[in-house]
Parts: C-alpha cells; structure tokens; sequence
C-alpha cells in the first residue's frame, strides 16, 4: 500500500478526527472510503446498493404489526 500526505485545515481534521472515533475506525480508514466514495461517483462506476443498504437508516423506524405480511385480515381487498 502507497503513503500519501495530505494537509488539512484543523477545522476538517477534527471532524475527521470524529467521524473516525464515531466510527470505531482510523483516520486513514475513513480518508479511504470517502476517497472511494468521491472517485466511484466521478466516474459513474458506484456498485449497486441493495435496498436495505439506501433504506437501512428506516429499518425499524415505526411501529406496527408484526404479522402484517402474513396475517390474512391485513391482506382483504389487497390488489382488488
């Protein structure tokens, strides 16, 4: 793996300094990924997400049944 140096204002390093430790991760970790993140979205080659990865900030997020896919008197009238 190659070393690269980088100058950063402070202001931008310490809010990698806490995504870092948010993240339970090393600074270089992050750095890495949003390189990643920058350069796949510049040349249009993002892997596909899956819909629990754009969606999993919503996952558990509300309250309901928990037999609403399954329970039949949730399902009258559907698709009629």
């Amino acid at each position: 793996m190659k070393t690269v140096t980088v100058k950063l204002p402070s202001a931008l390093n310490a809010r990698l300094e806490r995504a870092a430790r948010r993240r339970g991760q090393t600074k270089s970790d992050v750095v890495r990924e949003a390189l990643e993140s920058l350069l796949n979205d510049l040349s249009g080659t993002r892997p596909a997400r899956s819909a629990l990865d754009l969606a999993g900030d919503l996952v558990g997020s509300i309250e309901g049944p928990g037999d609403l896919s399954t329970n039949p008197k949730y399902l009258e009238g559907l698709g009629e």
